[in-house]
């Protein structure tokens, strides 16, 4: 990375996976500019890996950056799309959101009184994705199911639990923000279902810790 132009901070380039859904594209706006007013000394931007524009190698021409990805594991995005537009540009780019205590602590807070514990994801072939989703689900003591994908769909592990006697079954959704995947959760036979992550306030907190790892600037925590 390049050293800041005139004493000013890298920016932070927050890089989400993009929706065509307008709550989730509304709920990720909201998480980027709730981290730039935390810190309004940093130039904070946001960017895609898909779906949406403006995409992270295009986002990063030119600037002096620290990448952190709004995602939740070191997928294929991770260590591809985002990793080819950093070694592109001489940029740097922090680890994903997830996997992190802070969100395991935060699907914690609300699946208190469950019988049964579903940990909703996306869905990947991707084993590194997969063993990440296999870590959080065995520190909330939950049944790993997907929302994509032909095994351990997450209607069929709730139907599962119901035929095992669980009374009160709750989804944790470990996605950051709404779209086709939260929705269909809600259909899925619980009893509840958590609130995508980014409404909870520590997930600021957490963006500019992972700035911060790499910057060693004040995080303003």
């Amino acid at each position: 990375m390049t050293g800041p132009a005139a004493g000013r901070p890298p920016v932070l380039l927050a890089v989400a996976h993009g929706t065509r859904s307008a709550a989730g594209q509304a709920q990720i706006r909201d998480l980027v500019d709730r981290v730039a007013c935390r810190r309004p000394d940093l130039d904070v931007r946001l960017a895609y890996v898909d779906v949406q524009q403006p995409r992270v190698g295009e986002a990063i021409r030119g600037l002096d950056a620290v990448v952190v990805p709004l995602l939740l594991s070191a997928g294929y995005h991770v260590r591809v799309d985002i990793a080819e537009a950093v070694a592109a540009n001489n940029a740097v780019a922090a680890a994903p959101l997830g996997p992190d205590p802070v969100l395991t602590e935060s699907l914690r807070r609300r699946i208190q009184g469950a019988d049964a514990v579903v940990l909703a994801a996306a869905g990947s072939s991707d084993p590194a994705w997969r063993a990440d989703i296999a870590a959080v689900a065995a520190r909330l003591d939950a049944h790993v199911a997907y929302a994509t994908g032909a095994e351990l769909r997450v209607p069929d592990v709730v139907a599962r639990l119901r035929e095992q006697g669980a009374r009160r079954i709750t989804i944790a959704a470990y996605l950051l923000a709404e779209g086709l995947f939260y929705r269909s959760l809600h259909a899925a036979g619980a009893d509840e279902v958590t609130p995508p992550l980014c409404a909870d306030p520590a997930v600021v907190d957490l963006v500019l810790t992972r700035y911060h790892d790499l910057t060693m600037a004040p995080s303003g925590l």
